[in-house]
């Protein structure tokens, strides 16, 4: 089963070039449009510029961490419905449930698998 993301516009938030670059990759290669920022300030101007379809956000920047990213574009009226996928390199509960708590809709391990960022964006994206 192939599926088409063509047009689904995904902003990935990390401070990390690697993580950026191999989600940018992973996903441009299934017909994604993807944007990146490098923290929580840089992607708040990108999500109103480009509307995302779906975010995904490390929790560990700095400045603007990713559960304050999340909790502010939660709390946006214009994109409390957008999915926010956090990822972390920690795989802990605690960490699962301030994700929750601040209003993320999934949380992925890193590294994260191509597999992994497809079937987030098929699960919270309406697409097709």
């Amino acid at each position: 089963m192939d599926d088409n993301f063509e047009g689904v516009k995904v902003l990935v938030i990390d401070d990390s070039k690697t993580i950026r670059r191999t989600a940018e990759t992973l996903l441009s290669k299934a017909g994604c449009e993807v944007t990146t920022a490098t923290d929580g300030f840089d992607a708040l101007a990108k999500i109103a510029d480009t509307q995302p379809s779906i975010i995904f956000v490390d929790i560990m920047m700095p400045r603007l961490d990713g559960y304050q990213t999340c909790a502010l574009i939660k709390n946006n009226s214009a994109f409390k419905k957008t999915p926010v996928i956090m990822l972390s390199s920690k795989d802990g509960l605690f960490d699962r449930a301030k994700g929750r708590i601040v209003g993320s809709d999934q949380y992925l391990t890193k590294p994260f698998s191509k597999d992994e960022l497809l079937s987030a964006i098929r699960d919270h994206v309406k697409h097709g």
